[in-house]
């Protein structure tokens, strides 16, 4: 197998970035400002509540209509439309306005998926939610704020949020008699630095003033970096009169699996799909909609972890929809091999792409499949940007001028281990897979 050393990516250090060798995330594309990419414009939004089933499959029709027909699910449960061109996009967002679907504006405000329909959820999210949106958009804070800023809001049920990064975290717990949020800046619920603990009824109060604190610092400033290079004393100091008890180490839940079925407290039932390595035909999602609408669903919402949640289905008619679900190419089962690999658009529907992510992750997702190496995370990337999943795989994959990068337990930003020819990409991760020493394969 021939292999190929690269230099390790350097990054610009300032806030600005701009450095020769810097590549960056690209920013957040709206309804209203598409994004150019390699197969046309990219909108995205991300509704508020469950869609309505004749809603969702006009905006699939909408996505053909209008786009190329490719509908995405982002890994924070954004939908994505792709194809358009600079005169069907203001068709596009004007024929989705007409859908009526409430969708969110202004600095992203995530919340459990299930959220107002979850029978154990300590706090109502949704209402919560709602009411930060208000005092931000009071106060302008999309204004101030880089489009990647986000808060995360946790109900505090089996559904949770935990592995969803955020620049502010409030995960909603019961101490004693009262409810309370745990409060933490820069990450996910393993990552971020914890700040203790406020009275629900100053989450609002709390969350505002931690915003504050990036927005004093511009357009680019990001939680993580603020606590990486000055602790969390800036964040501390701006909520230190609301907090109630002191900072305790973040304790994580066991992953909330969205793929699957759930009871939801009126008796009737949800079911998490995904779509294979995010994206799907419009046509597809129909004939899946379809299929949902016939096991008495009311809605559709757009999940973390690229998935898709039917909602209201009937008890009887669940195992019907999961079968029809799997026989449409969707993945219905948590054991899926598929759902090891993470791919981005890749070329040529990014610029930025160097290798054909989507064309290539079936056959990496059949070699995982086949080896005893029991792989969690495959990052496959066109570029070294890495949008789709900026943090540690197990093994990432990097598109460049030279071939296809791979890197060991790190991100795109690391130092690959090898180069290797497209057409010997699934042959070099069966032989790291197969390896009992990884360091030696690193090596040979």
């Amino acid at each position: 197998m021939r292999v190929t050393c690269l230099p390790t990516p350097t990054r610009d250090p300032s806030p600005q970035g701009g450095g020769a060798q810097t590549q960056r995330r690209g920013v957040c594309p709206g309804l209203s400002a598409p994004l150019p990419t390699g197969d046309g414009l990219l909108v995205r939004m991300r509704p508020l509540d469950a869609m309505p089933i004749a809603a969702f499959s006009r905006l699939c029709a909408l996505a053909a209509e209008h786009g190329n027909g490719i509908v995405e699910i982002t890994a924070r449960g954004s939908i994505q439309v792709r194809g358009l061109s600079a005169a069907s996009a203001p068709r596009f967002a004007a024929d989705v306005a007409a859908l009526g679907i409430a969708a969110q504006d202004g600095v992203p405000i995530l919340t459990n998926p299930l959220a107002g329909l979850a029978p154990d959820d300590i706090i109502d999210a949704v209402a919560f939610a709602a009411e930060l949106r208000r005092a931000l958009a009071r106060q302008s804070f999309a204004a101030k704020l880089s489009p990647k800023i986000s808060v995360a809001i946790d109900g505090g049920g089996a559904f949770t949020l935990d592995a969803v990064a955020a620049d502010i975290r409030l995960r909603a717990a019961q101490r004693h008699a009262e409810q309370i949020f745990q409060i933490s800046v820069g990450g996910d619920a393993a990552s971020a630095a914890p700040l203790g603990w406020v009275a629900v009824g100053d989450g609002t109060e709390a969350a505002t003033r931690l915003l504050d604190e990036l927005a004093k610092r511009g357009r680019n400033a990001r939680a993580r970096e603020i606590v990486r290079n000055e602790g969390i004393a800036p964040f501390h100091a701006a909520v230190a009169d609301l907090l109630r008890g002191e900072a305790t180490p973040s304790v994580t839940q066991p992953p909330s699996e969205v793929i699957g079925t759930h009871r939801l407290r009126d008796g009737s039932y949800a079911c998490g799909v995904a779509l294979p390595f995010g994206h799907a035909d419009a046509s597809l999602l129909q004939r899946l909609i379809q299929s949902a609408e016939q096991a008495a669903a009311s809605g559709v919402i757009a999940a973390p972890g690229r998935t898709l949640i039917a909602v209201g289905l009937a008890p009887a008619k669940v195992s019907d929809f999961t079968i029809q679900a799997e026989q449409l190419g969707f993945i219905a089962r948590a054991g899926d091999p598929r759902r090891c690999v993470i791919a981005c658009a890749g070329a040529p529907f990014c610029t930025s792409g160097q290798i054909a992510t989507r064309a290539i992750a079936p056959r990496i997702a059949e070699t995982a499949a086949r080896l005893d190496a029991g792989f969690v995370t495959i990052h496959l990337s066109g570029c070294a940007k890495g949008c789709a999943h900026p943090k540690k795989a197990e093994l990432t994959i990097v598109g460049s001028p030279q071939g296809c990068a791979l890197v060991a337990d790190g991100s795109t930003q690391d130092a690959p281990f090898a180069v290797v020819a497209m057409d010997e990409l699934a042959a070099a991760v069966a032989h790291y897979g197969r390896a009992p020493n990884k360091c030696e394969a690193r090596d040979g």
